[in-house]
């Protein structure tokens, strides 16, 4: 794919990724309550608690699936499409492999989580199927991987996230479908999972096929050698996720384990802000990573430098605003969304999503250690620091009375200590830059995330945020202020041309 149609394909991807994000945030608002209407507190504390545990059960075919990624977006831009066939079939044969060996695993787990975790009385058999059908529904995504990454190689984003909302929207209606005809159970969340991830598989290949009509499954394409290469990279990649679980699904199990399904349920109601604004942040960082091993492929280190840097800046300016708007009418959110009872959750709340004006804004930086193929120092520091969160979370939890607010604080700690020191030095190592370049981007979203919050806090105790309407009107008038604000005085004439390089040709005209 040519420069000119990437920057083409750039207000195609936003849009799509946008769509994707709204389809989770509407449908994530409306579903937590759902659930907990119908199947109760402890009952739905299981499902997240369940879908979690996927990273585990496929940290092998995801974690090769990001070396793929990597080779073969090199590959395809260079037109090597011979290589790029033996990176293909390789993957292809290797990973298929592994989801079968897979197989036996996903069973125990799914048949002893009720001995495993605590599981509401009656709810035993719902929860096997559930982890069942979740599981078998993350591995089939990660076979289907094989193909969208070569959509993801051409920078077709938009189509991925075409695969994503047909997943999710599936299994919303066929949940809603199951609840109201044969009555609320979490086997039927669990049989949702598994049909909407091979209907969206399903999609994939087609879509596959259709964009890359190069790549074709042969045995004989497998190769040995190009193994050894994703292999390689692979397994650091398995280290730094494996860090990467502890630090960010390790606190629904630990509460689950500690403190119950109950307690377990309620961390879970917090917790769905820090999916959300995950999704959020990944959606924007996720339009960067093809731009990157583009430019990488292409020698474009300067370029490749400039954008890297500013893209910093715009995620944490970017995220500024709604981790400030949920931290600052915290009490008010959870008293609308869920209802006044849950409302003593919101220092819970504010904890678990403060940090992440640091640790969402060094996103765009992980992409950087991919296209160098430099993945086994923070390999290795994740994992060390994903068990020194894992060893905090439980020491704070259960020695010095903070309850399940000790897995929240244990996280905050370090994971900010990592992404704050640690990972802005190391992309500047990599590049060969000042040591000072990104950590001096996160300042500016940093500063605007205290504001936006404290704003949102005082306008809380002077007006009533009693409805959705009075928060969206709140929200609404501080995001206007803030996002002119921040075109004004806060970005640079380049940042303000990245940004604008993400908009459809129309909507450029009147920003520029």
């Amino acid at each position: 794919m040519s420069m000119i149609s990437s920057r083409e394909q750039l207000p195609r991807n936003l849009a799509g990724n946008i769509a994707y994000f709204l389809v989770n945030l509407v449908i994530g608002l409306l579903l937590v309550p759902y659930f907990i209407s119908t199947l109760g507190v402890a009952a739905y504390g299981i499902i997240p608690l369940a879908t979690s545990l996927n990273g585990y059960v496929g940290l092998v075919t995801e974690s090769l699936n990001t070396a793929v990624s990597r080779f073969l977006t090199v590959d395809l831009q260079r037109e090597d499409y011979a290589i790029a066939n033996k990176t293909f079939n390789t993957a292809f044969f290797g990973i298929s492999g592994i989801i079968i060996l897979m197989v036996p695993v996903v069973i125990l787990i799914s048949l002893y989580a009720p001995v495993i975790f605590d599981v509401p009385v009656g709810q035993e058999s719902g929860a096997i199927y559930l982890f069942l059908g979740a599981s078998s529904a993350f591995l089939i995504r990660s076979w289907s991987g094989n193909f969208t990454v070569s959509l993801f190689a051409y920078n077709r984003l938009d189509l991925l996230n075409l695969v994503n909302v047909v997943n999710v929207v599936v299994q919303v209606i066929l949940i809603v479908s199951f609840f109201s005809l044969l009555g609320p159970s979490l086997a039927f969340v669990g049989l949702a999972f598994l049909i909407g991830a091979i209907t969206a598989s399903a999609i994939a290949i087609l879509l596959s096929r259709r964009i890359n009509p190069h790549l074709k499954i042969g045995i004989a394409d497998f190769d040995r050698s190009r193994m050894r290469d994703l292999t390689g990279m692979g397994w650091w990649v398995i280290v730094n996720q494996v860090g990467s679980l502890l630090f960010l699904s390790i606190d629904l199990i630990v509460v689950n384990l500690i403190f119950g399904a109950t307690m377990g349920g309620e961390y879970a109601i917090a917790l769905q802000w820090v999916v959300l604004l995950r999704a959020i942040a990944g959606t924007l960082s996720g339009l960067l990573t093809p731009i990157v091993l583009t430019y990488y492929a292409k020698e474009q280190t300067e370029t490749l430098i400039r954008v890297s840097r500013s893209a910093v800046k715009l995620m944490g300016l970017s995220m500024a605003l709604p981790i400030g708007l949920v931290c600052g009418f915290a009490p008010a959110l959870l008293t609308v969304w869920v209802g006044s009872e849950f409302s003593s959750l919101a220092l819970l709340m504010i904890v678990l999503i403060g940090h992440l004006a640091i640790n969402l804004a060094v996103l765009p930086l992980f992409s950087i250690n991919v296209a160098y193929n430099r993945v086994k120092i923070p390999g290795v520091l994740t994992l060390f620091m994903g068990i020194g969160n894992f060893l905090l979370a439980i020491i704070l939890s259960l020695y010095t009375g903070l309850g399940y607010y000790g897995v929240a604080v244990a996280a905050a700690i370090v994971l900010t200590l990592k992404n704050a020191l640690f990972t802005p030095w190391y992309a500047t190592k990599v590049m060969g830059v000042s040591a000072h370049t990104f950590s001096r981007a996160m300042l500016p979203g940093v500063v605007a995330t205290i504001v936006v919050g404290i704003c949102g806090a005082v306008i809380s105790l002077i007006f009533s945020m009693a409805s959705f309407v009075s928060l969206v009107f709140a929200g609404g008038a501080i995001a206007v202020i803030y996002l002119a604000i921040t075109w004004l005085i806060g970005l640079d004439e380049f940042e303000r041309g990245l940004f604008s390089s993400y908009l459809p040709t129309t909507v450029r005209r009147f920003v520029e």
